[in-house]
Protein backbone atom coordinates (compact mmCIF):
# COMPACT_ATOMS: atom_id res chain seq x y z
CA UNK A 1 0.00 0.00 0.00
CA UNK A 2 1.43 3.39 -0.97
CA UNK A 3 2.11 6.13 1.57
CA UNK A 4 -0.65 8.27 0.07
CA UNK A 5 -3.13 5.40 0.32
CA UNK A 6 -2.06 4.65 3.91
CA UNK A 7 -2.64 8.27 4.90
CA UNK A 8 -6.04 8.23 3.22
CA UNK A 9 -7.06 5.06 5.08
CA UNK A 10 -5.91 6.50 8.41
CA UNK A 11 -7.72 9.77 7.75
CA UNK A 12 -10.89 7.91 6.85
CA UNK A 13 -10.65 5.83 10.02
CA UNK A 14 -10.04 8.91 12.15
CA UNK A 15 -13.06 10.66 10.66
CA UNK A 16 -15.22 7.60 11.23
CA UNK A 17 -14.19 7.38 14.90
CA UNK A 18 -14.65 11.11 15.36
CA UNK A 19 -18.15 10.88 13.95
CA UNK A 20 -18.94 7.95 16.24
CA UNK A 21 -17.90 10.06 19.22
CA UNK A 22 -20.05 12.97 18.06
CA UNK A 23 -23.09 10.76 17.56
CA UNK A 24 -22.59 9.04 20.91
CA UNK A 25 -22.47 12.40 22.68
CA UNK A 26 -25.61 13.52 20.87
CA UNK A 27 -27.47 10.33 21.80
CA UNK A 28 -26.39 10.21 25.44
CA UNK A 29 -29.14 12.49 26.74
CA UNK A 30 -31.84 10.40 25.06
CA UNK A 31 -30.38 7.19 26.49
CA UNK A 32 -30.21 8.72 29.98
CA UNK A 33 -33.79 9.96 29.72
CA UNK A 34 -35.30 6.61 28.77
CA UNK A 35 -32.89 4.18 30.45
CA UNK A 36 -31.56 0.99 28.94
CA UNK A 37 -34.73 -1.10 28.84
CA UNK A 38 -36.91 1.58 27.24
CA UNK A 39 -34.46 2.96 24.69
CA UNK A 40 -33.68 1.53 21.26
CA UNK A 41 -32.15 3.15 18.20
CA UNK A 42 -35.60 4.24 17.02
CA UNK A 43 -36.25 5.92 20.37
CA UNK A 44 -32.92 7.72 20.19
CA UNK A 45 -33.73 8.85 16.67
CA UNK A 46 -37.15 10.12 17.79
CA UNK A 47 -35.65 12.14 20.67
CA UNK A 48 -32.79 13.60 18.63
CA UNK A 49 -32.15 14.81 15.09
CA UNK A 50 -30.24 11.62 14.30
CA UNK A 51 -31.72 9.26 11.72
CA UNK A 52 -31.81 5.54 12.37
CA UNK A 53 -29.91 5.06 9.10
CA UNK A 54 -27.00 7.15 10.39
CA UNK A 55 -26.99 5.30 13.71
CA UNK A 56 -27.01 1.90 11.98
CA UNK A 57 -24.15 3.00 9.72
CA UNK A 58 -21.85 4.03 12.57
CA UNK A 59 -22.87 1.52 15.23
CA UNK A 60 -23.44 -2.22 15.18
CA UNK A 61 -26.53 -1.77 17.33
CA UNK A 62 -27.89 -0.35 20.55
CA UNK A 63 -25.23 -1.97 22.75
CA UNK A 64 -22.40 -0.59 20.62
CA UNK A 65 -23.83 2.94 20.80
CA UNK A 66 -24.41 2.73 24.53
CA UNK A 67 -20.90 1.42 25.14
CA UNK A 68 -19.40 4.31 23.20
CA UNK A 69 -21.59 6.93 24.86
CA UNK A 70 -21.14 5.81 28.46
CA UNK A 71 -17.39 5.33 28.04
CA UNK A 72 -16.97 8.88 26.78
CA UNK A 73 -19.01 10.33 29.61
CA UNK A 74 -17.66 8.32 32.53
CA UNK A 75 -14.02 8.50 31.47
CA UNK A 76 -14.38 12.29 31.42
CA UNK A 77 -16.02 12.14 34.86
CA UNK A 78 -13.07 10.21 36.28
CA UNK A 79 -10.54 12.67 34.88
CA UNK A 80 -12.21 15.70 36.44
CA UNK A 81 -10.64 14.84 39.80
CA UNK A 82 -7.07 14.72 38.45
CA UNK A 83 -6.41 18.46 38.95
CA UNK A 84 -7.49 18.18 42.60
CA UNK A 85 -5.10 15.31 43.24
CA UNK A 86 -2.28 17.03 41.36
CA UNK A 87 -2.57 20.52 42.86
CA UNK A 88 -3.99 20.19 46.39
CA UNK A 89 -1.41 21.48 48.86
CA UNK A 90 -2.98 20.10 52.03
CA UNK A 91 -5.29 17.32 53.10
CA UNK A 92 -7.89 19.91 54.12
CA UNK A 93 -7.82 21.48 50.66
CA UNK A 94 -8.11 18.11 48.93
CA UNK A 95 -11.06 17.07 51.11
CA UNK A 96 -12.86 20.36 50.53
CA UNK A 97 -12.36 20.42 46.77
CA UNK A 98 -13.21 16.74 46.35
CA UNK A 99 -16.38 17.21 48.39
CA UNK A 100 -17.45 20.19 46.31
CA UNK A 101 -16.83 18.39 43.03
CA UNK A 102 -18.59 15.16 43.99
CA UNK A 103 -21.62 17.01 45.40
CA UNK A 104 -21.85 19.22 42.30
CA UNK A 105 -21.85 16.26 39.93
CA UNK A 106 -24.48 14.52 42.04
CA UNK A 107 -26.87 17.43 41.61
CA UNK A 108 -26.07 18.54 38.05
CA UNK A 109 -25.62 15.17 36.30
CA UNK A 110 -28.23 13.12 38.11
CA UNK A 111 -29.65 11.47 34.99
CA UNK A 112 -26.22 10.45 33.76
CA UNK A 113 -25.33 8.83 37.07
CA UNK A 114 -28.68 7.05 37.13
CA UNK A 115 -27.91 5.73 33.64
CA UNK A 116 -24.48 4.50 34.77
CA UNK A 117 -25.93 2.41 37.60
CA UNK A 118 -28.68 1.15 35.29
CA UNK A 119 -26.12 -0.01 32.73
CA UNK A 120 -23.84 -1.53 35.34
CA UNK A 121 -26.77 -3.63 36.59
CA UNK A 122 -27.74 -4.59 33.04
CA UNK A 123 -24.19 -5.79 32.40
CA UNK A 124 -24.87 -8.58 34.89
CA UNK A 125 -27.45 -9.94 32.47
CA UNK A 126 -26.11 -9.04 29.01
CA UNK A 127 -22.63 -9.24 27.50
CA UNK A 128 -23.23 -6.55 24.88
CA UNK A 129 -21.35 -3.78 26.67
CA UNK A 130 -20.03 -5.68 29.70
CA UNK A 131 -16.36 -5.15 28.81
CA UNK A 132 -16.92 -1.41 28.65
CA UNK A 133 -18.63 -1.38 32.05
CA UNK A 134 -15.74 -3.36 33.56
CA UNK A 135 -13.23 -0.93 32.04
CA UNK A 136 -15.15 2.06 33.45
CA UNK A 137 -15.35 0.44 36.88
CA UNK A 138 -11.57 -0.03 36.80
CA UNK A 139 -11.09 3.59 35.78
CA UNK A 140 -13.34 4.89 38.57
CA UNK A 141 -11.67 2.62 41.11
CA UNK A 142 -8.26 4.01 40.13
CA UNK A 143 -9.62 7.55 40.44
CA UNK A 144 -10.89 6.92 43.96
CA UNK A 145 -7.62 5.28 44.91
CA UNK A 146 -5.60 8.24 43.67
CA UNK A 147 -7.67 10.56 45.91
CA UNK A 148 -7.33 8.27 48.92
CA UNK A 149 -3.59 7.85 48.42
CA UNK A 150 -2.95 11.57 47.92
CA UNK A 151 -4.96 12.37 51.04
CA UNK A 152 -2.81 9.97 53.05
CA UNK A 153 0.39 11.39 51.56
CA UNK A 154 -0.60 14.94 52.49
CA UNK A 155 -1.15 13.77 56.06
CA UNK A 156 2.08 11.74 56.01
CA UNK A 157 0.06 8.66 56.95
CA UNK A 158 -0.60 5.20 55.52
CA UNK A 159 -3.85 4.14 53.83
CA UNK A 160 -5.59 1.53 55.98
CA UNK A 161 -7.89 0.11 53.29
CA UNK A 162 -7.10 -1.52 49.96
CA UNK A 163 -7.83 -0.34 46.42
CA UNK A 164 -11.04 -2.33 45.86
CA UNK A 165 -12.45 -1.65 49.32
CA UNK A 166 -11.92 2.08 48.84
CA UNK A 167 -13.90 2.01 45.60
CA UNK A 168 -16.69 -0.09 47.09
CA UNK A 169 -17.08 2.33 50.00
CA UNK A 170 -17.06 5.52 47.95
CA UNK A 171 -19.27 4.03 45.25
CA UNK A 172 -21.79 2.88 47.85
CA UNK A 173 -21.77 6.31 49.46
CA UNK A 174 -22.36 8.00 46.10
CA UNK A 175 -25.14 5.62 45.08
CA UNK A 176 -26.87 6.14 48.41
CA UNK A 177 -26.65 9.90 47.95
CA UNK A 178 -27.97 9.65 44.40
CA UNK A 179 -30.99 7.62 45.50
CA UNK A 180 -31.74 10.08 48.29
CA UNK A 181 -31.43 13.09 46.00
CA UNK A 182 -33.68 11.52 43.35
CA UNK A 183 -36.28 10.85 46.03
CA UNK A 184 -36.33 14.54 46.91
CA UNK A 185 -33.88 14.68 49.81
CA UNK A 186 -32.23 18.05 49.19
CA UNK A 187 -29.90 17.49 52.15
CA UNK A 188 -28.30 14.66 50.17
CA UNK A 189 -25.95 17.19 48.56
CA UNK A 190 -24.51 18.36 51.86
CA UNK A 191 -24.59 14.86 53.29
CA UNK A 192 -22.38 13.42 50.57
CA UNK A 193 -19.87 16.19 51.14
CA UNK A 194 -19.72 15.43 54.87
CA UNK A 195 -19.68 11.67 54.38
CA UNK A 196 -16.91 11.93 51.79
CA UNK A 197 -14.80 13.86 54.28
CA UNK A 198 -15.53 11.32 57.02
CA UNK A 199 -14.68 8.40 54.74
CA UNK A 200 -11.38 9.95 53.74
CA UNK A 201 -10.56 10.55 57.40
CA UNK A 202 -11.37 6.92 58.20
CA UNK A 203 -9.14 5.63 55.42
CA UNK A 204 -5.89 6.56 57.20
Amino acid sequence: MSTVTERAVRASGNKFEARRRELADAALGAIAEGGFAHTGLRDISARTELSTGILHYYFEGKDDLIAQAIWQHKSACARRYDPIVETAQSAEELVARFGIEISNTLSTETDMHRLWYDLRNQALFTEGFRDTIIAIDDLLADMVWSVVQRHAELLDKTVTIDHDTAYALFDGLFLNGLIGFMRGDLDAIEQIRRRTANLLAASV
